[in-house]
């Protein structure tokens, strides 16, 4: 198995680790740009998962529980130095779901949860499930997400690629069922699209139940892929170096 971890830009003088957690269909490479705008001293480290990008040969995985054990090992052998969590839409649940993995074994857990254009865990899928659709309305159903160019929707041959980790993707977000369990002990910060008619602010305001620390919910300019913009990128360096690179922390992982 190829390692699920992918470091842009490798950094050994940083002092803060962010591993980014991919939507939907999206792979490592979302995040390509991020270490151009990111402070210096943060390390980013971006999630792979299977059926795409240098995994592509790898069988994708389908429930979100799988996925979660897969990445943990990985995680903690990065764990040496403080670290923080983002995901984009599915990768918010993901994440989610990694850190309260994480701190259910103890030890190192992340300083900080940021989502963006996620709904909370505890709010049921307002969409009919998709993943199972015949090829024809699955793509159809995708088209209405607005994240897929359309030279790539119409060339057949491409789909036929990645639809297996598209079904996938969305079978891991359709079947997953929320399980109370203890709540996160660090921050959560989440972003929600002024223009987002795919996850509305409503259903994102919700992540506040998730954790016993501080909740911070903004808003920022764009529609459900905002995370593609460097306005946002820079909105979010802004906003980690504020809280973590501009005065002494304490680590969620002692």
């Amino acid at each position: 198995m190829t390692k699920p971890l992918v470091c842009f830009k490798p950094n050994p003088d940083a002092t803060l680790r962010l591993f980014c957690f991919p939507f939907a269909g999206g792979s490592a490479q979302v995040y390509y740009d991020w270490p151009k705008v990111l402070p210096p001293s943060i390390e980013l480290h971006a999630v792979e998962l299977p059926g795409r990008g240098r995994r592509f040969a790898e069988e994708p995985l389908t429930a979100l529980g799988p996925l979660v054990r897969s990445l943990v090992p990985h995680i903690q052998r990065q764990a040496d130095k403080p670290f923080i969590f983002f995901g984009h839409s599915l990768g918010g649940l993901i994440a989610f779901e990694l850190a309260r993995r994480l701190q259910q074994l103890g030890g190192s857990s992340p300083l900080h949860l940021y989502v963006s254009a996620a709904r909370a865990p505890q709010i049921e899928r307002p969409h009919p499930s998709i993943f199972a659709l015949p090829d024809a309305q699955f793509i159809e159903a995708i088209r209405c997400y607005d994240g897929t160019p359309e030279a790539i929707l119409e060339n057949q041959e491409l789909m036929e690629l990645l639809l297996p980790s598209l079904r996938a993707d969305f079978s891991v977000l359709e079947n997953y069922r929320y399980q109370p369990i203890p709540l996160l002990t660090c921050p959560l910060s989440a972003f929600s699209g002024k223009a987002d008619e795919i996850t509305r602010a409503e259903e994102v305001q919700p992540w506040e139940a998730q954790t016993q620390s501080q909740f911070v919910h903004q808003f920022v300019e764009g529609g459900h892929f905002f995370v593609n913009q460097p306005a946002f990128i820079r909105i979010f360096s802004q906003t980690v170096q504020r809280a973590y690179l501009t005065r002494p922390h304490s680590s969620s992982s002692a």
